[in-house]
């Protein structure tokens, strides 16, 4: 029974015994292996080089073009109005809104009775004062005859009778009343003219405002109407666009202004009339700084659907031409007036440019390019002047393949 505790106490020292190698084999081995372990270099990844895409500059004679919108507007408007009163007894068949007329066609009848009337009794006043005026003339005649033979013996033979005594005063009254008369009777002539209302010109109906027994007095408004002849639209146009075509009176003293292309979308149709620049408004906008070009097309009632008044339309003007540019998307352009060029080696460089114009046609540069530099369209986030670079190798719209030497399809950022 005495050896018991011993016994214990034995095996309790050898399980902490083991425990205690365990733990430091463990602890040799860890370090053994980390000491072990072949050091790893770092090795930095390659910079990958950015792929753009490019357009081929080629210097030509450019047609400068410039854009603009407007309504279309009558060339000539008129009011249809009387110059005489009277009832309506007729209206011609193309006096409807929309309806066509041709010049000197009468379009609207007044009543005629008054007139008519109004110009016997003119004619009648006339004969009255004729009679007159011959009566006194031959009383006139009497009585010089008479004053002649009673100073026969007199001295003075030349002397003359006066003029009380031969009635000059009651003559010059009467021929003056048969002159008014004449006139009243013209005067009563022209209003019955005036009661068959024409214009002159061919035109069409844009309002009618009378109709058949209606009474109507001078000055009152019948319908309105425009000429067929031509037609306008005014385009507000930037002070700086006007510099590239011609305006009459504006920019040119004589001479024809430029020609112009028309666009609308009528009836489901693209429809193009030709045009010209037939002058400015003469005044800037205070508000948009703009100088409105007016452009004027003939005929346009010559082609099915017309150009017809009201119709929105987009304008074209033919403007001067710049020689020797170069023509690059608006994406090409950069901060400064400065695009990118690439060269065949896979290299990027900046240039400044000289712009002329930018435009929906895009920029026309006229210095800073010559033909057959590689310009840049694509975007970049943080471009350096002579960064490496590789071109895109598709087929795209506005961008040109180029072959890659193949030395540049590796390396880093220079």
């Amino acid at each position: 029974m005495s050896t018991s505790p011993k016994r214990n106490y034995l095996r309790a020292a050898v399980q902490v015994l083991l425990a205690g190698l365990l733990l430091a084999g463990g602890w040799y081995g860890y370090h053994w292996i980390v000491n072990s372990k072949p050091e790893q270099k770092r090795i930095k990844p390659a910079q990958p080089i950015p792929m753009v895409r490019v357009i081929r500059a080629e210097k030509e004679d450019a047609v400068i073009h410039v854009q603009g919108q407007g309504t279309v507007k009558p060339w000539r408007e008129i009011q249809l109005v009387p110059q005489v009163g009277g009832k309506v007894l007729w209206i011609s068949p193309s006096l409807v809104n929309g309806g066509a007329f041709q010049k000197g066609r009468i379009l609207v009848r007044l009543d005629q009775e008054d007139y008519r009337l109004a110009v016997t009794m003119a004619e009648a006043q006339i004969k009255n004062s004729e009679s007159a005026l011959q009566l006194l003339e031959q009383e006139s005649l009497v009585a010089r005859r008479e004053w002649e033979l009673l100073h026969a013996n007199d001295g003075d033979k030349g002397a003359s009778p006066p003029p009380l005594v031969v009635k000059e005063p009651q003559l010059a009254a009467a021929r003056a009343r048969l002159e008014a008369d004449k006139a009243d009777l013209k005067k009563a002539q022209l209003q019955l003219q005036r009661t068959e209302i024409s214009v002159p010109f061919d035109g069409r109906v844009s309002q009618k405002s009378v109709d058949v027994g209606q009474y109507v007095s001078p000055g009152q408004v019948l319908a309105v109407l425009h000429s067929i002849e031509a037609v306008q639209i005014s385009v507000p146009l930037a002070d700086e666009e006007l510099r590239w075509f011609n305006v009459p009176g504006f920019t040119q003293k004589g001479g024809e202004g430029s020609l112009a292309k028309v666009e609308a979308r009528v009836a489901g149709r693209d429809m193009v009339w030709q045009g010209r620049v037939a002058r400015s408004e003469g005044e800037m906008d205070e508000t948009t700084r703009t100088v409105r070009v007016v452009v004027r097309v003939d005929d346009p009632y010559a082609t099915t659907p017309p150009l017809v008044p009201g119709l929105f339309v987009h304008v074209a003007i033919q403007g001067n031409i710049l020689p020797d540019a170069f023509n690059i998307p608006r994406s090409a352009l950069r901060e400064g007036d400065t695009v990118w060029i690439a060269t065949p080696e896979g290299a990027m460089h900046f240039q400044k440019v000289e712009v002329s114009r930018i435009s929906e046609q895009g920029v026309w540069v006229t210095q800073g390019l010559n033909s057959g530099d590689l310009v840049v369209t694509s975007p970049m986030k943080a471009p350096t002047d002579g960064m490496k670079i590789r071109l895109h190798e598709g087929q795209n719209k506005g961008s040109t393949v180029i072959p890659i030497p193949s030395n540049t399809a590796e390396g880093g950022q220079s």
